[in-house]
Order: C-alpha cells, then structure tokens, then sequence
C-alpha cells in the first residue's frame, strides 16, 4: 500500500533514448544543486581557510571545478552551489572563474549560502541544505533535480544518469559505485534487485553487516552521494522531512532509508555513465578527503599515463584561468641546474638552479637555487628558500619556505613543526612556520 506521505512521481518512460535532442531536452529540463559547504575535517589545516570543495587540485583547478565541468560538459547549465563553511575562497574562485554562463540563455552559476530563511539555523544536513533553497528550485521550474557533492574528483556524463532516470520511471535515482567490502564503513551501502532498484540502503555499516553485491562476493554497493529526483517528488519529501523533528535532515542517514519500501527509487551504476576509465580498468572516482589521498591522487597525475586524463579535449576541466607567463627553468651549471623530471609545473614557476622530481607545482611557485623537491605537492604562490630538501611534502599556499629548510627524511623531528601522517605525507602550512596569515586563501 502506497504511504500517504510518500507519493510516486515518476515521469513518463523514455522514447527515442539514442536521439541527441532527447538528451539535449533532459539536461535543460534539469537543475543541478552543488551541497559545497563541508569542511573536510580530515585534510587537517589544510582546510583551516577553505571549505573542502575550494582546495587546488591538479596544478590548477579547485576541487568543485570537477562536478561543475561535469555540468557544463553534460548540458546542464542551471546550476547552484550552496555554501556555508570558510566559504569566500570558494565564492571568489566560482566568481572569478564560472561567470561564462549567459543569464539571457536562462544560464547560470548561482552561489546559495545558508540564508536561514526558514528559521535561525544554519544548513544541518544534506536535505536541509537542499530545502532551505526549495523557493529558488521551484521558482526555476525543472522537471528534475540533481544533487551533487562538491568534493570529490570524477569525469561522468550526468545525462546518461537522468536518462537511466527517466527510462525506469523514478522517483530518485542514486549514482553508485562497487567498493571492496571492507570499506563500507565510509560509505551509504545499498541492495537492489535484478532490475536495479534498491531494496536496503545503510549508512556507513560495518564491513561484516554490509550486504555484497550479487555474484560479486566481497564487493558493495557505495552511494556517491549523487542524486537525480524527479522535482515535485523531491519537494513533497522535503517538506515531509522538514516537519519529522526525530530526523537529522540528512539524504543518506534519513531519506532514502524512508523511500527504499514505499516510492520508486533505482541505482545507476557509474560506470554507465563515467568519462574517465582509469588505467586499472576501474572508473576513476577519488574522495581526496585525507592528506595521504591529496597527495596520491595528485602525484598520479605526474606518471607517463595517469588514472586521471586531464588532457581530454572532449571533456574538458573548466576553472579560473589566471593570465600568467609560461613556466621558466633557469641556470645551466655542474651544481646548479634548473630542470624538472617527471613532474607537473604550472604557469608563473621559476625553477632556479634546482632540481624537482615526480612533483607538481602550481601556479606561481619559486624554486630558488640548490634545492632538490622530490615527490611533493606545491600548492600555489610558494616561494622555496636555498638549499631546501623536501620528499613527500604537501605546502600549503602562500608559504614562504626559510633556506635550509630539510622535510620528509625524518619523520619524528617534521612532527615537531608539521602534521604527518601514517604513511609519512607531511603537510606544511603558512601557520606552521609561524606565518600569520588571516585572510582567506
């Protein structure tokens, strides 16, 4: 028996799927909502100025320029970010970098902080989020929403999903991928049947409680916290959940537990609709959430054929493109040579009578004379002193690095100053070497 509070919306079945136009419909039939205002408390200092979603990624892009290229490349351009933590990084790069859109197209970036328009609090979880700015959806009238994390780092067409959408008749379809059993714990684990509809879904369940998936033994379903709604049925559950005061207002932990037995709601598997296969054959999807994950995912892109193809002309990665010099290696002595091996270097580098390998530099970075930067991740405007010895290294921006300075050959003297982690990442930040720096990076 249908629950009274949880009424079935679907859309009527797809005609026509191969047909561009039909795609075409969908995505301009479609707004997209960014939920980018967490912090990423386990990026440590690195998000002490900076909401996860603004951190550089990748010599030049911020991480939210990911599901934002994601958008755009698919078709869809009505697109908000809601925003709440340390957010002024993340609104001047999304200022500075996403204006390109035409409002006279009924195009759009639109930046949505935690207005507290439906009483004093601020966002409390993922739906509140979203329900806090269900005036704004409605007022753009789409057919479907789709709600996206601004926090990791993938290539997926999003009109292949709301298509999956729409041909099985969704309420809410889920985006999801296959994850090794034991890593459940990090996850939102769901159950489906053989036509792919979820039949359990359990937040963050303990590896020996989780269910694998069917004939995949020591495989799980994994939410990516991606989700398409058909967008009256998304507002009726809004409000339902809005009125619940036992709930916590969140998508994984409240919603689609109370949806799974009484509405329409499918999963799609990403690798219908990933970009981007990495070498292993897997689609590429990183939660860059740990230091030790910033760091690997970055240094991948150092390597003659990384996981990540950031050279892909049919799905470009769009961001603020500063207007910079080309980078410069200078110096061309026996113990003074400015080169760099295997190693990504952004736009306004100098590298000065040093040598750097298997890192990337961002933008505007200093290698001064005699130093030697091994396997490290530079973010930008670092100016890195004489004689500097770094292996394993992430600097923060704006870090101006004292000669002589030697990090990453003993672990016990970097955790003095520094964080390091347990595989020996250590991060450096303005703050650690005693530079005061109190607006926003």
């Amino acid at each position: 028996m249908e629950d009274a509070d949880c009424i079935h919306t679907s859309t009527c079945p797809m005609k026509d799927e191969a047909s561009p136009s039909f795609y075409n419909n969908l995505t301009r039939d479609t707004i997209a909502l960014i939920l980018a205002g967490g912090r990423g408390s386990r990026l440590h200092q690195l998000t002490d100025w900076r909401a996860k979603p603004a951190v550089p990624f990748g010599g030049k892009f911020r991480i939210i320029d990911f599901p934002l290229s994601n958008c755009v490349n698919s078709g869809i351009r009505r697109i908000g970010v809601a925003t709440q933590y340390k957010a002024q990084s993340l609104v001047r790069h999304i200022q500075y970098g996403w204006s390109f859109l035409d409002g006279r197209f009924k195009e759009f970036v639109e930046l949505l902080p935690a207005q507290q328009m439906t009483g004093e609090a601020w966002y409390q979880g993922t739906a509140d989020a979203v329900f806090q700015n269900i005036d704004i959806l409605r007022r753009h009238d789409p057919k479907y929403v789709l709600i996206l994390g601004g926090d990791h780092v993938y290539k997926m067409d999003y009109s292949k999903l709301i298509a999956d959408h729409v041909k099985k008749t969704a309420d809410m379809t889920v985006a999801c991928l296959s994850i090794p059993i034991e890593e459940t714990s990090e996850f939102g684990i769901m159950s489906v049947n053989d036509e792919w509809q979820i039949t359990s879904f359990t937040e963050k369940p303990k590896p020996e409680n989780a269910t694998s998936i069917p004939g995949q033994p020591g495989k799980a379903l994994a939410s990516m916290g991606i989700y398409v709604f058909n967008a009256p049925f998304l507002f009726e559950q809004l409000m339902r959940d809005h009125g619940d005061h036992s709930s916590s207002h969140d998508f994984a932990k409240d919603l689609i537990p109370f949806l799974v037995n009484c509405s329409q709601i499918f999963a799609h598997q990403f690798a219908n609709s990933c970009v981007n296969i990495a070498s292993s054959g897997v689609p590429y999807w990183r939660d860059v959430g740990t230091v030790d994950a910033y760091w690997e995912a970055n240094l991948d892109l150092t390597t003659v054929v990384p996981d990540l193809n950031l050279y892909d002309d049919n799905w470009p990665i769009w961001t603020h493109q500063e207007q910079l010099p080309p980078a410069k290696f200078i110096l061309e002595k026996e113990d003074r040579l400015g080169q760099a091996v295997n190693s990504m270097v952004s736009g306004g580098c100098i590298i000065s009578g040093s040598t750097v390998r298997r890192s990337l530099l961002f933008s505007n970075v200093h290698v001064h004379s005699y130093s030697n930067i091994e396997e490290s991740v530079i973010l930008p405007n670092v100016d890195i002193g004489r004689k500097v010895r770094f292996k394993r290294v992430v600097v923060d921006k704006n870090c101006v690095i004292p000669e002589g300075l030697t990090v990453g050959f003993d672990h016990e003297e970097d955790r003095k100053r520094f964080y390091v982690t347990d595989k020996g990442i250590t991060l450096i930040t303005p703050e650690m070497l005693g530079q005061k720096i109190h607006y926003v990076t």
